[in-house]
Order: structure tokens, then sequence, then C-alpha cells
């Protein structure tokens, strides 16, 4: 029978007496001992709580007896607020950069295993840590999903479409996610089973204040506050250079006049994860940025050590389950040389089946030997596969890159008692036993798994002009990774819409795609859309190939990028850098430079299998280099600057003075993928092997592009184009031909077709629209429209009329302007005057010979006649991207009631004009 609170309350003791309440929240002792008063804030809860099952894990927090307002914590100071009827809150403020940033946990989110909102500006963004109740089964990777969402709400929006909640993440959110990932992944201990998930919101956004970096900071807060066994507490900052001066978490507004975007985490003493992007910046400026970076994470982490030893929740260290040490042993001498031997052959496929047969074969002698028991898959191992394929089995298993060239262990449970070895420990330690094989392989013979040095790169060849109907295509090759990049060029209907927090219109001109399709590495797997992993190498690849695009004044389209990897070997991103480069010139892109990317390897502890304690760099890594080593840092760029890096790491950490060797190694490498020559071409290595490009990219805009023209027009003649509704833009385009026609606010026109014909047709229409005319043009073969008793109304241009009075049609006098001339007819015509009101008055009288002789001394007054060609007069060949929509100046009356402008005349006025000057 259940207890009511009020029950509880007489049937407690008085309240002098203390009593023991077991692990009442994070920072009390065990069975610390309680008055009386506060115990009566813990029992009163448990009469409601006999349905709720109880958890492995203590949560809750310490009540302090402060009550009321507490002032804001000083800088790296914990403060405590805290009610006896409310939960306590912890705060801190960090320093970070030139300002602070706010931490609070413990009033909110308390039933995850830890939970923090931190405060920058107005930018708060919310993260927990929840873990699951029973370990999974053993595995090779840890069972950690990041997820992270920007609320509109957050910035006073709500979705412009059908459905008004937030759904799958967008490519921005996605790349967050990766930048959360990342760092945390190894400071994860091995052995430790239990699924972890990491939710991150931005609940308010300022728009000063990016919420990417601060979501990092966040997340590493919560993953230290929470149980889960992490070696050490991550902190993450961007770093910007404006004015040559480094800027740490900078501000929106100070990120557009940045040459540098910079995003880096690491703990105290060691980099973890650096990813950014720059306009070729040498080598020695990003060190000394990323140094700036590490001196704020280790301000920041410190603070955040204080914290965890505050309200931090106890580290589930015994959760930690590692394979029997002496079956280190036994794979060892059971493997032997036929490992060794498996490790040297060259080509990747061959080499898997070598390992694959190989381990089965270890697991083979150890049945026979007793040590091992055949495991069957149980029903918790199957869920756990298809957690994993609903969220992202990339996300899971391939944000360490790991997919390309090595094979992935799934889940199997481990039943058999501990003195006996379970078949998937046996596989987890011939992985382990594998990569210290390779790396020894390396440290001691200098060779790696296909014979090449440290420094050596693979064999590189490249393919342009591959198909004939795209407007550029490359295909690159090093190795046994292969990129397939395609270009294809389109005008501004084709630019990438970008959603985010901030409400307005903005559109990406170029972006690539990039493509993992499981045949590249031989493999059966999923299609559809496209996964974490490819969006990140995608961005990746794009930034790195945005700073040699030209101006775009001077190239007017969109652009996009498609590589598609068709073999993987590793380095499969930076492969889509060398083939996207030789793709854009192949498509007549007029690039500013050629760049190039190459992969960086890392064997970090040389001293272990009998080199000199020095780390070893590896140049251009393969996939199983990738799995089995230290880092992952890839850098993409020209031979004079970076203007892409990102870097991962299996390690601790890496210090500076290894980013510094891998750097310059890095731009070794560059160097030797790199020519600056005529035809930019790519060769390989040796030097005297040189392969070019064969064939070579076509460098002219393919015959299947579209033809794009960009003009200049008054803004104020804009609506001329357009037309009420519209009509007059939609009939140049239904009479032309043309694809499409673009209008700015600030008078740019563009216009895109797929011919030469139907593209000047349109711009001959749109320059006939919008001309200035000016008193003394001539006008050749010009229609009449209409006529009146006092003159005709003749058609000098497309919608441009002017009054001919009777007086200038003829040197002869006439009765009737409909004796001489009628509806339809062409003439040429002189204009004369344009009155205050924009009207036109024109004379047919003064181009004949008669009028001539007699206006010839007024024309020398004057100046000399030239005939007037308008289109060609007021064209003007400029092709620009279109601007950013600017607010223009609200028109005047006349200009709104009057949409084709003051200089041009309705019939109703010149009949007016007709009239008064026939009186006179």
């Amino acid at each position: 029978m259940l207890a009511s609170p009020g029950m509880l309350h007489h049937l407690l003791p008085p309240p002098h007496l203390a009593f023991a309440v077991p692990h009442a929240g994070p920072g009390t002792p065990h069975h610390a001992l309680l008055p009386l008063s506060r115990l009566r804030g813990h029992l009163a809860p448990l009469a409601y709580a006999s349905s709720r099952r109880v958890r492995r894990r203590a949560s809750g927090t310490t009540v302090r007896a402060s009550v009321g307002e507490v002032a804001p914590p000083a800088p790296g100071a914990v403060s405590e607020e805290a009610s006896t009827s409310g939960p306590t809150k912890f705060s801190m403020k960090i320093p970070v950069g030139d300002r602070h940033i706010l931490v609070e946990t413990g009033h909110i989110g308390r039933q995850a295993s830890a939970s923090v909102m931190v405060t920058d500006g107005e930018t708060i963004v919310y993260s927990s840590v929840c873990l699951a109740d029973t370990p999974n089964d053993p595995s090779d990777f840890f069972p950690m999903s990041v997820h992270y969402q920007e609320r509109l709400s957050a910035a006073g929006r709500t979705s412009g479409g059908f459905f008004k909640r937030e759904g799958r993440a967008k490519d921005h959110e996605v790349l967050v996610c990766r930048l959360i990932d990342r760092p945390l992944r190894p400071t994860m201990p091995k052995g430790f089973y239990y699924e972890t998930q990491i939710l991150s919101w931005v609940f308010s956004y300022d728009g000063i204040h990016s919420p990417d970096c601060l979501a990092v900071t966040a997340a590493g807060i919560a993953m230290a506050l929470s149980e889960v066994p992490n070696k050490q507490t991550i902190a993450g900052v961007r770093i910007g250079m404006v004015n040559d001066q480094f800027v740490v978490n900078p501000t929106t507004e100070q990120m557009e006049d940045s040459e540098l975007d910079l995003v880096m985490a690491g703990t105290d003493s060691a980099i973890l994860m650096i990813e950014g992007y720059c306009d070729f910046l040498t080598e020695e400026k990003l060190l000394q940025a990323v140094e700036t970076g590490q001196v704020a994470i280790r301000e920041i982490c410190k603070a955040i050590d204080g914290l965890v030893q505050k309200c931090g929740k106890k580290k589930m260290v015994d959760a930690i389950d590692l394979p029997p040490p002496e079956l280190y042993r036994h794979v060892e001498d059971i493997s032997g040389d036929e490992l060794v031997k498996a490790l040297q052959i060259k080509e990747k496929i061959l080499r898997r089946k070598a390992l694959s047969a190989l381990e089965g074969k270890v697991i083979t002698i150890l049945s026979e030997q007793g040590y091992v028991a055949k495991d069957e898959p149980s029903g918790a191992s199957e869920n756990l596969a298809d957690i994993i394929e609903e969220e992202d089995e990339d996300e899971v298993i391939v944000d360490g890159e790991v997919d390309e060239g090595d094979v992935h262990i799934k889940p199997v449970s481990r039943k058999p008692p501990r003195q006996l070895f379970s078949e998937v420990d046996v596989k987890l330690v011939f992985k382990e036993v594998s990569s210290k094989f390779l790396r020894r392989r390396i440290v001691e013979g200098g060779k790696r798994s296909d014979g090449r040095s440290p420094h050596e790169l693979r064999p590189i060849n490249s393919q342009c002009r591959l198909l004939p109907r795209a407007h550029g295509s490359a295909l690159f090759t090093r190795g046994e990774t292969q990129a397939l990049a395609v270009v294809t060029l389109g005008d501004y209907q084709m630019a990438q819409r970008i959603d985010n927090l901030v409400d307005t219109e903005e559109s990406k001109s170029f972006y690539l795609q990039y493509t993992f399709p499981p045949s590249s590495v031989g493999e059966v797997g999923r299609i559809g859309a496209p996964n974490r992993r490819e969006i990140g190498h995608g961005m990746l690849a794009e930034r790195a190939l945005e700073p040699i695009l030209p101006p775009e004044e001077d190239f007017p389209y969109t652009i996009r990028v498609e590589s598609t990897i068709t073999e993987s070997n590793g380095s499969s991103s930076m492969a889509s850098v060398c083939g996207g480069c030789l793709a854009l010139q192949d498509a007549g892109v007029p690039i500013k430079c050629p760049v190039a990317g190459i992969a960086m390897g890392l064997v970090l502890d040389t001293l272990e299998f009998g080199g000199d304690g020095m780390p070893l760099i590896l140049s251009d890594i393969t996939g199983s280099e990738d799995a089995s080593g230290d880092m992952d840092f890839k850098v993409a760029g020209n031979e004079n600057g970076i203007s892409a890096f990102q870097m991962d790491i299996k390690v601790v950490g890496i210090t500076l003075p290894i980013m510094e060797q891998a750097l310059l190694q890095a731009r070794d490498g560059r160097k030797h993928i790199l020519i600056v020559s005529s035809d930019f071409a790519f060769h390989c290595l040796p030097q005297d092997e040189m392969s070019k490009c064969s064939p070579p990219p076509a460098k002219v805009l393919s015959l299947y592009a579209p033809l794009i023209h960009v003009m200049k027009v008054k803004p104020n003649k804009v609506n001329l184009i357009i037309g009420s509704g519209g009509k007059t833009i939609k009939s140049i385009i239904e009479e032309t031909g043309v694809d499409a026609i673009d209008t700015g606010d600030d008078g740019t026109v563009k216009i895109t077709a797929r011919d030469l014909s139907s593209l000047e047709k349109s711009k001959t229409i749109i320059a006939n629209l919008t001309m200035v005319p000016k008193v003394g043009e001539i006008y050749r073969n010009c229609e009449i429209k209409s006529i009146a008793p006092y003159g005709a109304f003749v058609e000098i241009a497309p919608g441009r009329e002017g009054l001919c009075h009777i007086s200038e049609l003829s040197s002869s006098w006439l009765a009737k302007a409909e004796d001489a001339f009628k509806v339809g007819d062409r003439i040429d015509v002189k204009l004369i005057e344009i009155n205050d009101k924009g009207q036109l008055r024109l004379s047919s009288r003064a181009l004949l010979p008669d009028a001539n002789q007699e206006s010839g001394n007024k024309q020398q007054a004057s100046g000399s006649t030239r005939e007037k060609t308008p289109q060609k007069d007021n064209l003007v060949k400029m092709t620009t991207r279109k601007p950013r929509r600017k607010k223009q100046a609200e028109p005047s009356t006349a200009e709104v009631n009057n949409p084709v402008n003051n200089a041009t005349a309705s019939s109703k006025d010149l009949a007016s004009q007709g009239s008064e000057m026939g009186k006179k």
C-alpha cells in the first residue's frame, strides 16, 4: 500500500534528528547525514514512485540551504543557487576571447545523465548526454550518436513550408554534428559499450554569436559532467583573422571580413580536431592561429574541470570491459608470419580477403584448442544493428574514416563465461594485432603495405573530356582511389538555397556534391540520401575549390560539381578536390590557379616498434593506414598556401610540433602533385615519369552549356522590362525563346539562352525598352502605329512612340496625314524635341533633302547628326553574378501610375500635344 505525502509527514521523527540518505546527488558523499527538514523533500516523491523503474545510476542534485537571488558568478568561479523546494543550479562564467560564456547546469534536464545550457551574448545552446541502462554487445566502435538542431523559434521564426515543425537535419546541422562527434570520440575508452546519445539544440540566437562552436563546448561540458568515463575534458573555439589579427570566437560581422575560418577542439594539453577554410593562408599563419586557439581551449578546459569537481557525477569506470590480456599473446602466436605476409599484399581487395581468411583460421584454431566458444547473435545485437541502420550507420562506423580499406566488426553478443574467449573478443584482438603489425612494418622496415616509403605518393593518372554531353568532366585516379568529377553550369535558378536561422533568402552559386557508393569498396550496401560522411566530405572539397573560382562579375554562372567515388582506398575527399579542379577547367571556368589535396597519416609511438621515438608522418595514406594510424589530416591548396584542411585523430591529442611537421610535409606533397604550367597538368612520382592529364582540360565553354549575358540598365527602367504582372518579360521570353531573364533592383539584367540567336534578340528588345532617347538621334525604318488629323504616331522602339506632326511629315503641304500615309507604313524620323512631360516630338521632314538643305546651318551649330542604333549604344557587355538585392528608393507617384515612366508618352498625351500644336 502506498503512503501519501501527508501520511509520511506524520510518520517522520522530530526535525532535530538526522538521517543517512544514500547518494543524494552529485557532490554528496554516500550516506551523508541530512537534517530531517531536508529529508522531507527527499521522501515525498517516493509516494508516487511505485511504477517507476529503479535505474542503476543514482540521479539528483545536492540541495543547499541558501535561498534567494544569487549574484552572477565571477569568471572561473562556480555559483550555486538553490531553494528547499527546487533543484540546485550551478553556474559559471568562463572567459573566452574578449568576452565570457555562461555555463548553467542542475536546474534543467535533471533526468539526463548530464545537461547544460551555455550562453554567449543572447545565443543559448542546450546539450544533454544520456546513456542506455544496459551495455550493448561488444564491438570495435563506441556506440555514440550526436544530434544537433537549430530551432527556428530561436530567431523568432517559423518554417514557411506546409510542415511547421523541424524535421530532418539540414546539411549545416549535419556538419555541426560532425564537429561535435569528432573530438569526443577519441576520448572514449575502449571496452565501454553503453550506448551514448548527445542532443544539442539552439534555443536562442541573436544573429551575432555563432552557435556551432558553442555546441561543441556545451557537448564537451555535458560529457564531462556525465557518468561516461571519458579520458579528458574537451572544448571548442573558432578562430578568425581580421586585419592580420587573430580573433577568438569572432562575431558574424567579424567573420564577413575574416581571411580565416578555423574551428578547433581539444583538451588542456593537446589538439583533437581542426577544420577550417582560408584564402591560401601559409602554414606559418595557420600554426599561429592553432596556437591561439589552443591557449583559449586550455583556459576553458581548466574552468570546466572546476565545475566537474563541484557537481560532476561519478564516472562508470567499472563498466569498461576489455578482452582478456592473454588473448593477445594467443592471437600473435597463431597469426605470426602469415599476418606479416597478408599485410604486404598491395591490392586492397586481396589483402582484405587474406586478412579475413586468417582471422577465421585464428578463431578455428582457438576453438579446437578449447579457448573459444562460438557466439550466437542475440536479440540485443539485432536491436543495435537496427538502431545503427535507422540512425545512420555511416555516422557510427565511418566518421573516423575507417570504412575505406577496413573490415568492420559487427556487434556480437558475448555469452561464454570469462574463462573462455568470446569470438567477438578474438575479432577485436585480431584487428588490434593487425594494426600493431602494420605500424611495426612501417617503423622498422620503412615500407608501407604497397611498398612506398613514408614520404612517397601513389601513382597518379587523370583524364578530361570523358563525358561528351557534360559541360565538364574529369577522372582522377591516385593508386586505388578514383573520383569521377562532373561540372554543370547554369543560371541563377540552379543556385542552392540556404535555409538557416537568419531570415534572409540566401543561395549558393557554387556547391559540390560528394557520393560514396558501396561499390567503390567492393561491397553491397545502402543507397539513398547522402549520409553524414558524404555531406562532410562534400563540404570540405567545396570549400577547398571555392577560393580559385573567378569573381562574380567575370563569370555569372551557377556551378555544380558532382564527385562520384568509383574506387576508394583512402583520401577520396582529396581526390574529389583534384578531380573537381580538372573538371572546372574542362568546363571552361577561368579558375585563378589549380589546387590539389593530400591526406597525411601518423604513427605516434614509434619507440614501441623499435623507432627513435619521434612521430612518423605518412604522406598520401591508404584506407588501412587511416584505420591503423593515429591521424587523418587532409590538406588542400596550391604550392603557396592552404585553402581547406581537416584533421581527425584516434589518440588523446596532437601537439603543435607534430602538426607543424605534418603541414610542412603536406606542402611538399602538394608541390609534387601540382605543377604550375600552361595546362595545369597533374603528374605523378617520380618526377622523371611525369604523366600529364590526357586529354587535357578543354578550357572553353561546352557547346551544351547555356549562354549567359549580363547587361546594366537604369534601375528605374527595370519595371519596363518586367511589365504589369510580369507580362512584358514573359512575352520577351516567349518571343525570343530564351530560357530565363532575371532582373535586379540595381538595374542588373541577366539573360540565359541556349543559342546565340535568341540571346541577341532578347538583348535588342531589352535595350530598346530601356533606352534613353536623345534629341538629334535618327531612327530608321520606324512603323506608323496610328494616324490622327494632326499627325502620325511613330514607334521608334518597341513600346516607345512619338508624334510626328503633320507639318513634319513632308516637305510639301499636307491637308491630312492620312492623305500621304497609312498605318503600317515605315519612315525614317529624327527626334527633335522632348518636352517637360517626356513626350517625344519627331520629324520626317528633317531627313528629306530639301529640309536638310534649309537646316544645314542649324546642324552645324548644334553638332553633326549621328544615326542611332539604340541597342548598340545602350548594351553594356558586363558579366556579373546576381548581386544581393538592395532595397531601392520608393518610386514617385508618376512612376507608379505610369509603369513605362515619363519617357514614354501615351497616345492620349500625344494626341493632346498634337491638338496644341495645331492651334499654334
